[in-house]
């Protein structure tokens, strides 16, 4: 068959230009800090080979029984749940420092006395946390913490130094407290201590799945087919040595999420088998969830890194809202007056509050609280 030297130039170069065009590909591939390329990785690993057996595999470790608990209690709390139904075990990260936050949640959203009265159900509030990082101010913050939890007897403590990359120690202090002290609690949440919980709703809404005896149950904040953070400028970066694969199985934002009792258990179980170095505590929830073949599922009104709108028709659905230090007080008055349920319910209150979600969450700018999905949910 006859081709023209035309042609034949005309399909070198594109045979040039395609092979250019993929050098150039292979390139960005192996950078580090190239952000595109690590989300088109990683949706690759998520969305076309969509298993990470091999992700379990690599970090699965073989430990001596003697070195799964290598950290002290120094405040247990251990008879708090003891005989005890328990409907939610709410965890929360704090550190030592942090005696104001702990103080406005004990009166706000963690009262436990009043979701008790309020709504018949046993909530158990307890603060997560290790030492002090500053050798020099350590003994003193000891004794106040000390002084703190006789007084409200819901802190648990390990020797571990409290920083950001011993997350993964207080991940695993809070399942395995939960494991060994509370296991007949229904449901365990875990959450930062800058998080607003809108506990009513969520009390009332665990009370239903715990009529028809939920299990595998697992919400939050979603992520999916997300990449590990290559610059070495980020906080949440992670070397390959530490995690080599380009995504994270799915997992829920660490800033609060919530499991039932059974998958508290398979996780804390498949947490004894993994190597726990990686210090991205919510990554390594999802990858300890993934071994037990736990799948998340996305609740709308888990809030993302944004707070919520002020709003009756939002706090009618609010989960969680994040962000929130000097404002507790003010926002839990405001989510928790009756008045809310009378402007939001029947079929006018449910078509203004539709009408008001999407104005307040369909906008052209993105805000990273809830998914314009939710004013139709």
């Amino acid at each position: 068959m006859f081709i023209s030297t035309r042609r034949l130039r005309r399909c070198q170069f594109l045979q040039v230009l395609a092979t250019c065009f993929v050098m150039s590909l292979m390139l960005m591939w192996v950078q580090n800090d190239n952000n595109v390329v690590n989300h088109i990785k990683s949706y690759s690993y998520r969305y076309l080979i969509n298993s990470y057996g091999f992700v379990n595999e690599s970090l699965t470790v073989v430990r001596d029984k003697s070195d799964i608990h290598s950290y002290n209690y120094l405040i247990s709390n251990r008879e708090k749940c003891r005989n005890e139904n328990v409907l939610l075990l709410l965890f929360v990260k704090t550190s030592p420092e942090n005696r104001r936050r702990r103080d406005a949640i004990r009166r706000t959203w963690g009262n436990e006395d009043y979701i008790n009265s309020h709504y018949n159900a046993n909530m158990k509030l307890m603060f997560a946390l290790g030492v002090d990082k500053d050798p020099a101010k350590r003994g003193l913050i000891q004794k106040q913490l000390e002084s703190e939890n006789k007084v409200y007897n819901d802190l648990v403590q390990q020797d571990f130094l409290d920083t950001f990359h011993n997350l993964t120690l207080k991940f695993l202090l809070q399942f395995g407290w939960a494991n060994s002290y509370c296991p007949n609690a229904k449901f365990i949440m875990t959450a930062d201590d800058d998080i607003f919980i809108h506990t009513p709703n969520l009390i009332s809404y665990l009370k239903d799945l715990d009529q028809i005896g939920v299990q595998d149950f697992w919400i939050g904040r979603v992520h999916r087919g997300s990449p590990p953070i290559r610059n070495k400028n980020s906080k949440y970066y992670v070397p390959y040595e530490m995690y080599q694969w380009s995504s994270y199985p799915d997992y829920t934002a660490g800033a609060a999420y919530v499991v039932s009792q059974d998958v508290a258990a398979k996780v804390y179980e498949a947490s004894q088998t993994l190597n726990t170095s990686l210090y991205i505590d919510d990554v390594f929830m999802g990858i300890c969830a993934n071994k037990m073949g736990v799948v998340p599922q996305y609740h709308l009104f888990f809030s993302g890194e944004g707070k919520a709108p002020y709003h009756q028709c939002i706090f009618n659905r609010m989960m969680t809202s994040h962000g929130h230090l000097d404002d507790l007080h003010y926002l839990w008055k405001q989510a928790t007056n009756p008045k809310v349920i009378e402007l939001t319910s029947g079929f006018w209150g449910d078509a203004y509050c539709r009408l008001i979600n999407t104005m307040l969450l369909c906008r052209i700018q993105y805000q990273d609280t809830y998914p314009c999905s939710a004013a139709w949910s």
